[in-house]
């Protein structure tokens, strides 16, 4: 059961649940509220309502309340209020909440606030960080409760006086502390109280969950990259990745891992080679970009998404690589975390090394979060946000060899040589993501892969056995990433329908996924993304290549608890 007495909360998606807020819509604020005119039809469709998105509460398959989310300029706001930004704080993404609807009978229960928590833990997921409304008058009392500050006159009509207000990001987290206490959906058993700067379960690929000693270092106060302090920190910390990962040496730079595969695209336009690129996801097809964007001459054996590696046919590519009798070099991700497959790094050192060809290779999201062995590899990337458990913002490239500068052929920035000439300090540094880095790296610890992976296999075993199809066969698979098809797709396409238990299919029947049961498996993964964000638990599911394909992923990179892993589980899985 989800919510108070039976109630359940989602993302309006069916026509019946539409037909039923223009019919809600105009009760409200025509027959109650005197805010327009009336008509034979009696139903009310927003002006906006193509661009809305509505949070609704439903009781078998009657509609009791709902609230409409819209982040598109101009807002209804901005009609009544010409010169409205200049009430308001300052802010990156607004958003407006608005047609606040209950009916009669709900109106004593916790349909309104449970209707406002989801609807907060929605414009988080979504990454507003202001959110504007036009509180009734008569509710002003409530709304200056719940963290909203009013602004400007009072706008709307004699008959319905509206208060401009805000709430802003700082006073979001507060209102879910707040609505915790009273609302029964915070009470249950697949959301507990986090701490203040925590309210969601974190299973994306960046950012990844941090520990409480990461995120102590961030904070620490910043000093100079040119002081000794900063400096021999930023030596011990190369020495630890070393070891960790077996390779030769590492240099480290501001930016994410797309930087780091620039340098590695870079450092070999220097070479003058030419080499082989495998893709089977996005990652892998990146380097291709790089590849191409660099000059480099290159083949690319480009497989469909979700393929493993067939040996046999990279070997006859690289005879014929080989054949050139110049060198040449291979590239590919090592954890293509678009599907969640592993891609053979021992194997393709072998390889290599019987043909004389440099390995190069993208371990932006496997090194911390599984063993990965560097050595006889000629250039590999890696960056703090991912595996490690770092945050965002330095970038890693590993190195075989001890390159030198080449000024005249590469800009300093794209410049290896140049990087491993000033032990990697040669411009700017960010100290706080130094030490924040430097603390997650003393803890990628083998303890903390191999939780990992148990946690991922046991992942993997529940949602096969609840009906998801995985894009990574399970002898390939991942620990840090699990990619699932839609529901939608996995009932017209996959196996995991045949399996479906009875009470999976009576679920189909169902009106949302915010209770003990699941989620429908019609449901593309964009709306299960959503819905779950608004439960608190955080997927990947927005990149574009996710879209596209209808996927939605559970990252591990974090290393998230069991017990996180169990009440998504529960939440996703029929009962």
């Amino acid at each position: 059961m989800n919510g108070a007495s039976g109630y359940l909360y989602k993302i309006a998606s069916e026509a019946w649940e539409f037909e039923q807020i223009h019919r809600l819509n105009y009760r409200t604020f025509v027959e109650e509220i005197p805010q327009h005119a009336p008509n034979p039809e009696e139903r009310l469709i927003d002006r906006f309502h193509e661009e809305n998105t509505y949070i609704i509460s439903l009781l078998d398959k009657r509609l009791m309340g709902m609230l409409a989310v819209r982040g598109k300029r101009p807002f209804s706001l901005d009609a009544k209020l010409p010169d409205l930004d200049t009430y308001l704080p300052d802010w990156q993404n607004p958003c407006e909440v608005r047609l606040l609807a209950v009916e009669p009978d709900a109106r004593k229960t916790t349909v309104f606030p449970e209707l406002f928590e989801r609807v907060v833990r929605y414009c988080l997921t979504a990454g507003y960080d202001i959110c504007l409304i036009s509180g009734a008058a008569r509710q002003l009392k409530l709304y200056k409760h719940m963290g909203f500050i009013p602004f400007g006159p009072m706008v709307g009509s004699e008959q319905a006086p509206y208060q401009p207000m805000y709430l802003a990001l700082e006073n979001f987290r507060k209102t879910l502390e707040d609505t915790a206490g009273r609302s029964s959906f915070a009470r249950s058993r697949f959301v507990e109280k986090a701490a203040p700067e925590q309210h969601v379960y974190n299973f994306l690929p960046g950012p990844v969950s941090t520990t409480p000693e990461v995120r102590k270092a961030l904070a620490e106060a910043a000093i100079s990259h040119r002081g000794q302090l900063f400096l021999e920190r930023m030596t011990d910390l190369r020495a630890r990745l070393r070891r960790l990962t077996n390779a030769c040496d590492v240099q480290l730079m501001p930016g994410s891992g797309t930087l780091a595969n620039a340098v590695v695209a870079a450092q070999l336009s220097l070479k003058g080679t030419t080499g082989l690129i495998i893709s089977n996801g996005e990652f892998g097809e990146r380097l291709a970009g790089n590849a191409h964007s660099a000059g480099l001459r290159f083949e690319w054996l480009r497989l469909p998404w979700g393929e493993v590696f067939d040996m046999e046919e990279v070997e006859r590519l690289v005879k014929r690589l080989a054949g050139n009798g110049n060198g040449g070099w291979i590239w590919f991700a090592h954890h293509e975390t678009s599907t969640g497959v592993m891609n053979p790094l021992a194997a393709l050192k072998e390889l290599a090394a019987r043909f004389n060809l440099h390995v190069c290779v993208d371990a932006i999201s496997s090194i911390g979060a599984m063993p990965v062995d560097l050595s006889d590899v000629y250039l590999a990337t890696c960056a703090s946000g991912k595996g490690l458990g770092g945050f965002s913002g330095i970038g890693m490239v590993f190195h075989q060899d001890q390159p030198a500068a080449a000024p005249d052929r590469l800009p300093g920035y794209l410049d290896l040589g140049h990087w491993r000439a000033h032990r990697s300090v040669p411009h700017t540094q960010p100290s706080n993501l130094i030490a924040a880095l430097d603390v997650a790296v003393s803890q990628a610890t083998t303890t903390r892969m191999q939780q990992i992976d148990d946690n991922a296999r046991w992942l993997r075993q529940q949602l096969c056995a609840s009906g998801f199809r995985l894009v990574a066969p399970e002898a390939a698979a991942s620990p840090g990433i699990v990619t699932i098809v839609s529901p939608q797709n996995t009932r017209t396409r996959g196996r995991a329908a045949d399996s479906t238990s009875s009470t999976a299919r009576r679920s189909r029947q169902s009106i949302g996924m915010f209770g003990d049961c699941c989620i429908l498996p019609e449901r593309s993964a964009a709306a299960l993304g959503e819905e779950l964000g608004m439960r608190g638990f955080w997927l990947n599911y927005r990149s574009q290549y996710l879209l596209e394909r209808d996927w939605i992923q559970v990252s591990l990179l974090g290393n998230p608890s069991r017990k996180a892993l169990e009440k998504l589980v529960n939440v996703l899985s029929p009962v």
